[in-house]
């Protein structure tokens, strides 16, 4: 029986596009110590497909072809964010930010037992980094969640 690549064990793997892709992965190599694992780019330097691994997990860069696929400044907005779990999540905060990310949220407790704080990378895409604190079950997260906010 065929299986698939080990990188590939969870069942959706990210791909995203940076207009520039190139200097995208060198980003995310400075900012979070992401691996790259290989490259595909065409002869002009365009990068059809990259896979990097950041934290253990496989996340596929390419330049954006403008038709189907696009990149977050270009759109205006962004449509999805990408989370990394990790131990020190202030840590990678800091380390994004120099590296050039905007900080958007510093580490905040959340109420379903994790700390969280997020940034925007240079080409657009929202961040969020997680460090989980305490386990839950789901009755007390969801009663947390609806709880009225403190002044």
């Amino acid at each position: 029986m065929i299986e698939r690549p080990a990188r590939y064990r969870n069942a959706i793997v990210p791909h995203s596009y940076v207009d520039g892709a190139s200097d995208g992965i060198a980003f995310y190599k400075r900012a979070f110590g992401a691996l790259e694992l290989f490259r595909i780019a065409h002869p002009n330097g365009k990068i059809l497909h990259v896979e990097i691994s950041i934290c253990g997990s496989v996340v596929m860069i390419g330049d954006p072809d403008d038709r189907l696929y696009g990149e977050p400044r270009a759109l205006g907005r962004c449509t999805a964010s990408l989370h990394i779990f990790l131990d020190d999540n202030a840590a990678l905060l800091r380390r994004a930010v120099e590296a050039g990310a905007e900080e958007i949220q510093a580490p905040t407790e959340l109420f379903y037992g994790a700390n969280s704080a997020s940034v925007r990378d240079p080409f657009g895409h929202v961040w969020v980094l997680l460090s989980w604190k305490q386990d839950l079950d789901l009755a007390e997260i969801e009663r947390l969640g609806n709880a009225p906010l403190r002044q």
